[in-house]
């Protein structure tokens, strides 16, 4: 793993001699959050317009130039950064670096591409609207950090993108994408030298940062929330607040995680799934960000069988916040976390994407073995206390989308 400065930006790259292939990624520093009210929904819609054509080449020059040496690239944006990447065979390195190069900082935003990508981003909405498990999530999002920008979808909205106007989304590129707010991350058999030298023609000479990102207050979240459809099936998610993306105890709360709902041998995949047959899909996941985090329990079940679903998911907080985690559950976790995360970085594009979105949101990246050592220092105490910060508290999120009313489902989760 090497780092450099090219110009105000940061360059990282970890050398994979034995790939024929190369994943680069622009990682950009300013995400959902950053966003004024009257630019609700930029970020996405930049990462939308960016590949529609730049000073020099147009959308489909981007496309057929990477397509037709076997790659691809893809973009996508989250609540606090955007990133762009690109995978290509290793000897067309220098053309990633060139369309990624363009397309983020010499993007042309010509009036009719912007007219052409609000209406995809809008059908993009609409997709959405019609995907009640993906709307579950929005809702479940939007009420834990309720009346803070974190609760805000990424799409934005149908009024705020279709009322965006052009100069709206090129102040905020100009505004965010300096290269002070960018890391250029790449994996794969290269050399970082090449990488470096080859970025110096193309990184703008542009000073000064982004602009501050705001602190808001966290209000206390919503109690329920719920939207009326007519599924076969409800789709439910529990969700906490939890703790940043830095936090000491992030690992513990890894284990925490994949012990409640990470896999097939997870206590609530084997309680609600296996023993009781209640739902096909039922998980744990978390998020973190740069101070607050959450953690949340999503299942899919009959319309009749929603009580006895939210029964079991309350029965297994509240063991976990009674009872802890044995050894015996805490070796097996830790076994599962040490060895997928070896397997997933395994090819260019991970070993990329853990590159980029770790030297941009942590100012680090911990190698694999620093990883699997933090992993396998995890204690019994330490999952007791984490236990203790996250889930000892009153405060569920119960979101449920389907042909029910929430308010009826509500109680079962009060303590």
């Amino acid at each position: 793993m090497a780092i450099s400065a090219v110009g105000e930006a940061r360059v990282i790259t970890e050398a994979m001699p034995d790939l024929r292939s190369v994943a680069v990624g622009f990682w950009v520093g300013s995400g959902a959050v950053d966003e004024s009210d009257a630019q609700f929904g930029a970020s996405h819609f930049l990462e939308h317009l960016l590949f529609k054509g730049t000073e020099d080449r147009s959308a489909s020059e981007i496309a057929a130039a990477v397509e037709s040496v076997g790659g691809d690239m893809n973009a996508f944006t989250t609540q606090e950064y955007t990133a762009f990447y690109v995978r290509v065979p290793d000897d067309h390195l220098t053309l990633a670096l060139d369309i990624l190069a363009d397309v983020v900082w010499r993007p042309s935003f010509r009036p009719d591409e912007v007219e052409s990508e609000r209406r995809v981003i809008l059908e993009e909405i609409g997709m959405r609207d019609d995907t009640p498990d993906d709307v579950v999530h929005e809702l479940a999002n939007a009420a834990l950090f309720d009346g803070h920008p974190l609760g805000r979808s990424v799409l934005g909205t149908r009024d705020s993108i279709s009322a965006m106007s052009r100069d709206a989304i090129v102040d905020y590129h100009a505004r965010h994408y300096v290269p002070s707010n960018v890391v250029i991350a790449a994996a794969g058999n290269l050399d970082h030298r090449t990488v470096v030298d080859h970025l110096g023609a193309h990184v703008p000479d542009t000073l000064g940062n982004r602009p501050a990102r705001h602190s808001f207050d966290l209000p206390a979240p919503a109690r329920s929330t719920g939207e009326y459809r007519a599924t076969e099936q409800a789709h439910l998610v529990v969700s906490l607040r939890s703790i940043a993306r830095d936090d000491p105890d992030r690992y513990a709360l890894s284990v925490v995680n994949q012990v409640l709902g990470g896999g097939m041998s997870s206590r609530l995949f084997q309680e609600i799934r296996e023993r009781r047959g209640l739902a096909y899909s039922v998980y744990a996941y978390r998020a973190a960000y740069e101070s607050v985090g959450s953690i949340s329990v999503y299942a899919g079940t009959a319309p009749e069988t929603v009580g006895e679903t939210l029964d079991v998911i309350r029965a297994e907080l509240t063991r976990l916040v009674g009872d802890g985690i044995p050894e015996s559950e805490l070796a097996a976790a830790k076994g599962h976390l040490k060895g997928a995360t070896t397997l997933a970085l395994e090819t260019s594009s991970s070993r990329m994407h853990r590159l980029g979105r770790g030297l941009l949101t942590l100012g680090e990246v911990p190698n694999v073995d620093e990883i699997v050592a933090a992993v396998e220092a995890v204690t019994v105490d330490d999952l007791r206390r984490t236990i203790d910060r996250v889930f000892a508290t009153d405060e569920h999120v119960l979101s449920v989308v389907g042909p029910l009313d929430v308010a009826d489902f509500d109680g079962p989760l009060a303590t």
